[in-house]
């Protein structure tokens, strides 16, 4: 079985182990992405996957202000000890990981949080957008599956490229983070603003407003 460079990204991510011993271990297993997880545990390899059982009960709530107050970011990440929430390296991560969400506009933290009514309204959606273009009904479910994953890329997280390295996702980021930190890091929840988001917005300026006061007393 041809080994691609995506099925190592992902055991990567998953890992947090190397390039060239994801690529090894997917070898030695035919692509089987659980069978090189246990490989490169056995040989101390998988940082993040030993990891990913422990309890991370410490980190910190970060902020992140943007464009001069119009968008803010609150995003509490967590890791194993208070020593490593005051690091300066899980510090910038946090940060950057705020910044993400600032830039991103995520909707959701992973794809198991995005609820079922949303997901298969926008199943729906792709659905149709498939009959509009004339695409054969037997091909359809085949393009939505296929479509459905830029939904995920767009509104999660922890699976949209990170906007300083778009080669790597946000979890590839923590994955690299908890090997090199040594810690279980995971982000347990945040929440994005967005100045008059969600208001609606008035038609008319001030000026326009006064005139029109000031013509309906002539």
């Amino acid at each position: 079985m041809e080994i691609t460079g995506a099925m190592v990204k992902e055991l990567r991510e998953r890992t947090g182990a190397g390039i060239l011993d994801c690529k090894k271990a997917l070898a030695e297993t035919g692509g089987d992405a659980d069978k090189a997880i246990a490989i490169l545990r056995e040989k101390g390899l998988a940082a993040a996957a030993k990891k990913a059982g422990r309890i991370a009960a410490e980190g910190i709530v970060d902020s992140y202000i943007h464009m001069n107050g119009k968008i803010g970011v609150l995003v509490e990440v967590n890791c194993e000890t208070d020593f490593v929430a005051k690091t300066d390296a899980f510090k910038a991560l946090v940060h950057d990981i705020a910044l993400q969400i600032a830039a991103a506009n995520p909707q959701y933290l992973d794809k198991a949080d995005v609820p079922a009514d949303a997901l298969e309204k926008e199943k729906e959606i792709l659905r149709a957008q498939a009959l509009n273009e004339g695409k054969p009904e037997k091909i359809i479910e085949r393009m939505v599956e296929g479509r459905i994953s830029k939904f995920y890329v767009d509104n999660c997280l922890l699976e949209q490229p990170f906007v300083k390295d778009p080669d790597k996702t946000v979890k590839g980021l923590i994955a690299d983070a908890t090997a090199a930190i040594g810690e279980k890091i995971s982000v347990r929840r945040f929440v994005r603003y967005e100045r008059g988001e969600g208001m609606q917005k008035r038609e008319e300026d001030f000026a326009a407003e006064v005139a029109k006061q000031m013509a309906g007393r002539a």
